[in-house]
Formats: structure tokens, sequence, C-alpha cells
């Protein structure tokens, strides 16, 4: 995955599922990194909805709709179970890009970031403030959108790939 002195950058996420928040994230990383690799990690404090192989699969056509858009050859989707400082350690990466929604996510991403930098210093946590219209999309959020509004268009949260999984997990009614 990497080849001479790439600036390579990895977006670790649950992405369950990923949604337009996520997707700008990986748009605006493309222009800080030749590539970007959308990591599928464990998160043993959460309980997936959609297993690792389905998670991958609408990543990986979510980002096909975005080719007219930006160059989808420099983004890679793989998943992981481990310390994401391992795998970036693993992929010759120094940099780990991190999505902050609100003030709240914060403390959570300062914890994380000093727990890697205990692991490695070498490796860089990027921070990415979300759009404001993406302050309040969170997988969790569309999820609980999905199952019990169904009424709610959701289609301006999640890519169209993704809303059809959700329409078919959730029996949901065009």
């Amino acid at each position: 995955m990497n080849s001479g002195n790439k600036k390579i950058g990895i977006y670790p996420g649950s992405f369950d599922p990923i949604t337009n928040g996520h997707i700008d994230i990986i748009k605006r990383s493309l222009d800080l990194f030749d590539e970007v690799i959308v990591l599928v990690s464990v998160n043993n404090e959460k309980s997936g909805k959609f297993d690792f192989e389905t998670r991958k699969r609408l990543i990986n056509e979510s980002i096909k709709e975005l080719e007219n858009e930006i160059d989808i050859s420099k983004i890679t989707v793989d998943s992981y179970e481990g310390l994401t400082v391992e795998y970036a350690k693993k992929h010759n990466s120094k940099f780990i890009i991190r999505g902050l929604r609100v003030v709240s996510d914060f403390e959570y991403e300062w914890q994380l970031y000093k727990a890697n930098e205990f692991i490695d210093k070498e490796i860089e946590m990027i921070f990415l403030m979300a759009r404001e219209d993406y302050t309040f999309i969170s997988s969790s959020s569309v999820l609980e959108l999905a199952k019990y509004s169904q009424n709610v268009d959701i289609s301006p949260l999640v890519p169209k790939p993704v809303l059809k999984a959700l329409e078919d997990r959730f029996n949901i009614k065009k």
C-alpha cells in the first residue's frame, strides 16, 4: 500500500454505518495525504449493526459514487482488529485522522491521542472538525432514525448505498 515517501493517512472508525459526515472527512483528507486508508476497526464498546464485510462493502460502494468528484484511487478500505497505531506502523503511516463533531468528542479523542502517543510518539493524530451540516450526524443517530422514525427522510445523512441497506434492514417503505 505504500511506495516511496507517500504521506498516508489512516482514518479509523467503526463506520456502522458510514455517514455523509465520514465521507466529508475522507474527501477533505485527500487534500492532506497522498493516500487515505479507511480502516474499519473493532470497537468492543459498540455492538455492530452491520458485520465487517457489509461495512467495508458499503464504504467501497459509497466511495465509488464519488469517482466524478475525487480521485478514488487514492482511497483504500481495510479492516483491522487491534491497535490503530500498530496498523499505521505496519503500513508506513505516521498519521491517524480523526473527525471531531462537537466539543464533547474532544475529551475522548484527547485520551485516545495520549494513549497513542504513549505507544508511539512518531504517530501524529490529525483532527478535522466536522462541517456544521454534519455535527449532529453519528452512526448511532442514523441507526436510531432509520429504526424508529420511518417518516423521517434520512437520505441527506448517508450515502445512497447505506440508505438502501438501512431501508432493507429496517423494512422502510419508500
